[in-house]
Formats: structure tokens, C-alpha cells, sequence
């Protein structure tokens, strides 16, 4: 086997559109994680089973199928129902709702965490809850759960290329095509290899960067 410096001149403008397309994909899908996990973690707090009890049976539901099968049913099976999306926003949305079930864990163990005299300050000074919530809860719960939600983004980051099983060409949708168009495997696979690394590892230090200005 030989090593061909031409092949990884010729895949790079294919590997540029599909690194925009995963930061795309990890971009949106942790917004949508973050933002509907924290609606999950904030329902299964409400006093009563009529609220808790559904929620609790879609996000198990949610969190123990499959990301692909998902994948497969919000782009193959919902157009039969009339609902269609395209491929990059299933894609997104998929990611986004499977990891909201495993960042609403992170949400809960971080409210959790908050002192309960913290609970009992904001009673004593009749504060609102929705104030209560905004101004002393969640941003305390949040500052300890930087580092797992972080993690979380990163294992999104090596989910992206599943969504190639429905027609996205990120990062390795477009080796792949490439590798098929050229007959050259080697060169396209080892250059988006080296890619996740680079930026699993620059998302590492950003994670990092921001937990010590968190410490502050």
C-alpha cells in the first residue's frame, strides 16, 4: 500500500463541506439537547403523575431505541403520515431529541446538587418561583453540570455520521462517496479519522477553558 498525497489534495474541498455540515449537525443538535433536556428535567418536577408519568415513559422510550432506528422512522415513516423534513433537519432533530433524554438526566442530578438552604433563601425572601428558578436554581445547577454536558457533545459529534444512513453527506458520507468515485479508501478515511480527533480535541479545550471561567 502507498500513501498518495494527490487523493488528500483532491478529497479536501469535499471534506470542508462535509466538516460544515457536521458542525452544523453538532451545533443545532446540542442547542436542541440542552434546551428540550432542560424542559424534561423541569417537567418531571411538576407534583403530579399526569405530567411525570408520560414524560418519563417517552424519554425512557426515547433514550432506549436506537439513534438510528429513530434516524429511519422520523425520515422514512412520517412522510407517510404527511410530515416530512428534510434530510439535515431530521438529522439535527434526531440527535437533539435522543441526547435531550440523557442531558435531562445531567439537568436533574444538577438541581439536585443545589443546596437545599439555597431553596429555603429564596422562600424566606418571597421571591417568585420563576425568579427562584432563574436567578438561583439553574444557574447553580448548570455551573456543576458544564463538564457532563460537555461530554455529551462530543459523543454527539461521533453520532454525526450516522446520519449519512439517510442521505446527509457529512464528513464521512462525502469520503465515502469520494472513495467510491476514485477507488482511493485509504487516503479519505485516514484525513476524516485525524478530523473527529482535532475536533474532539479543540471541544475538550473549549470544555475546559470554560468549567475554569465557570470556577470563577
Amino acid at each position: 500500500m502507498k500513501w498518495d498525497w494527490s487523493a488528500v489534495s483532491g478529497f479536501m474541498p469535499d471534506l470542508w463541506a462535509g466538516l460544515l455540515v457536521t458542525l452544523q449537525i453538532l451545533v443545532l443538535g446540542s442547542l436542541i439537547s440542552f434546551a428540550v433536556g432542560l424542559v424534561w428535567a423541569l417537567l418531571m418536577r411538576v407534583p403530579s403523575r399526569w405530567v411525570t408519568w408520560p414524560v418519563g415513559a417517552v424519554t425512557e422510550f426515547v433514550r432506549n431505541t436506537p439513534l438510528l432506528v429513530q434516524l429511519f422512522f422520523l425520515f422514512y415513516v412520517l412522510p407517510e403520515w404527511g410530515v416530512t423534513f428534510s434530510a439535515l433537519t431530521t438529522g439535527v432533530f434526531a440527535i437533539g431529541l435522543h441526547y435531550s433524554t440523557y442531558t435531562m438526566q445531567v439537568y436533574r442530578a444538577g438541581i439536585e446538587a443545589v443546596p437545599a438552604g439555597q431553596w429555603e433563601a429564596a422562600t424566606a425572601l418571597n421571591l417568585p418561583l420563576r425568579r427562584t428558578w432563574t436567578a438561583v436554581i439553574l444557574p447553580q445547577a448548570v455551573r456543576r453540570v458544564v463538564p457532563a454536558l460537555g461530554n455529551y457533545v462530543i459523543s454527539m459529534l461521533k453520532d454525526t455520521p450516522l446520519v449519512m444512513a439517510i442521505t446527509v453527506l457529512e464528513m464521512l458520507g462525502r469520503a465515502r462517496l469520494y472513495s467510491q468515485e476514485h477507488f482511493q479508501f485509504t487516503e479519505p478515511l485516514t484525513v476524516i479519522g485525524v478530523a473527529f480527533i482535532v475536533i474532539s480535541y479543540l471541544a475538550s479545550l473549549a470544555l475546559r477553558a470554560l468549567e475554569r471561567r465557570l470556577a470563577h
